[in-house]
């Protein structure tokens, strides 16, 4: 049930989107309008969006700041790279203690991945803290598990507006 006095928050690892979006669609989230689809008549306590710096910083900057723009609060880190060239761009511990730490202040909480990862982030949210809570993600691309304990899941690719095609 949606209510317009439900306080949201809206947790939304950048990295998946993004490369759900490109992978399956060959094209790019309206983050504006995922925003605008996500919040519908409720309010909006807060939009946290987290990215990882890659070692080429081309065009990133302009992509952030239409993030911020949008309305997303950005939680940045480099990217790590180990002995033998092994890459690693994980924020799931950080999205998760930022959603428990916001929780009280909340309604509903809303993570914006397919991950799989944060089935027990779910489950936590909703029977230990006593929070709705909605997962959005690209059905094609998202854990069966997680769109199964979420309370609601929002499949993006019925949401219009959404994907932005790209021109190449």
């Amino acid at each position: 049930m949606i209510h317009k006095d439900q306080r949201v928050g809206i947790f939304i690892d950048i990295q998946n989107l993004y490369h759900s979006a490109k992978n399956l669609y060959h094209g790019r989230v309206n983050y504006k309008e995922l925003l605008k689809s996500l919040i519908g008549n409720r309010q909006l306590i807060r939009a946290i969006g987290y990215v990882v710096k890659s070692e080429t910083a081309e065009g990133e900057a302009a992509f952030f700041d239409a993030l911020i723009k949008a309305g997303i609060e950005l939680r940045s880190k480099e990217l790590q790279i180990f002995p033998g060239g092994v890459k690693k761009a994980d924020w799931d511990v950080g999205m998760a203690v930022d959603a428990i730490r916001t929780a009280s202040f909340l309604d509903v909480v809303i993570l914006v991945t397919g991950d799989g990862d944060f089935v027990p982030l779910v489950e936590y949210l909703k029977w230990g803290l006593g929070r709705e809570v909605e997962v959005a993600a690209f059905g094609r691309s998202s854990s069966a598990k997680l769109k199964e304990v979420a309370d609601y899941f929002i499949d993006l690719e019925r949401v219009p507006k959404i994907i932005l095609k790209s021109n190449r």
